[in-house]
């Protein structure tokens, strides 16, 4: 953070849903918003609006991260990252493998922003920054990690595959905790409610019908909502307004979560197996 205050916030998925909305609530604030988007009209769109930078990257191609990180390295120089916001995702149809030979749920959701977080993590570690990691509710419901099976080829349901992902997201938030707190970075994960937006369109999960029946009006928040629940955790303090390492429940910090993501060994393993994935040194802490 500089001396008047002014932030580096990396916004993904900020095209559209929460992350467009979280986007517009923190534009009169004074930082310097990155924004990521796979749309180049969309991104550019909000992008133009709000008056802050933006990038574009198709998270289903690695090369479009790692290129991504690169830009973003460029355009911050020697200055730091104060908040990385992982929030671009989804859920997607059929099991369908990715340029890079993965299952493009796990790859959208996980691999590329465990990519990109490390890319950009020495920008973090200076700034003694915060991650945030857009989770679900959905890694309590549908999630169980078998890591030999990320890719879901013995199990697939689309609800299966973002489960998965999205329980991914918490481990990977609590490993940053354990492996750079003590160095200032700080990590979080969480649920930003159900919210109302294009979730699930071009999925074959049953959610889509939730989403798109008249019941979503009742039963999905309003996407303000969510993205308010988004700029809550960027422009909270780590330690005051969150807990680093945790999962919240929106704001609500809770014990309510699938098993698996209290598992210290799961977590290690995970991350060892994500990079490998992506051609990072495993040992790299």
């Amino acid at each position: 953070m500089t001396a008047t205050g002014r932030r580096t916030i990396v916004l993904t998925g900020a095209s559209d849903g929460i992350g467009a909305a979280a986007a517009r609530q923190l534009a009169d604030a004074g930082h310097r918003l990155i924004l990521v988007g796979r749309s180049p009209e969309k991104t550019r769109a909000v992008a133009e609006e709000i008056g802050a930078e933006h990038h574009v990257a198709d998270f289903a191609r690695l090369d479009d991260v790692r290129s991504l990180a690169t830009r973003i390295d460029a355009a911050v120089g020697d200055d730091g990252i104060d908040v990385l916001a992982n929030n671009a995702g989804g859920i997607f149809g059929d099991r369908t493998p990715t340029v890079d030979g993965y299952e493009k749920t796990l790859q959208v959701n996980h691999l590329a922003p465990f990519l990109l977080t490390n890319l950009l993590l020495p920008h973090l570690l200076r700034a003694r920054g915060a991650v945030i990691n857009t989770s679900s509710v959905g890694h309590r419901l549908f999630g169980h990690l078998d890591l030999d099976d990320l890719d879901n080829h013995r199990r697939f349901s689309p609800n299966k595959a973002y489960g998965d992902a999205k329980l991914a997201n918490i481990l990977f938030a609590k490993s940053l905790h354990e492996r750079f707190h003590a160095r200032g970075l700080s990590a979080v994960a969480f649920h930003p409610g159900t919210v109302r937006t294009n979730f699930a369109a071009d999925s074959s999960s049953i959610m889509r019908l939730v989403y798109r029946s008249p019941l979503r009006h009742v039963l999905l928040i309003g996407t303000d909502r969510g993205g308010a629940t988004l700029r809550w955790f960027i422009d909270g303090t780590p330690g005051e307004t969150w807990t680093s390492g945790a999962y919240y429940d929106e704001r609500v910090l809770t014990t309510r979560v699938n098993p698996q993501a209290n598992d210290p060994v799961l977590a290690e393993a995970l991350w060892q197996r994500s990079a490998e994935l992506v051609g990072l040194p495993a040992a790299e802490d």
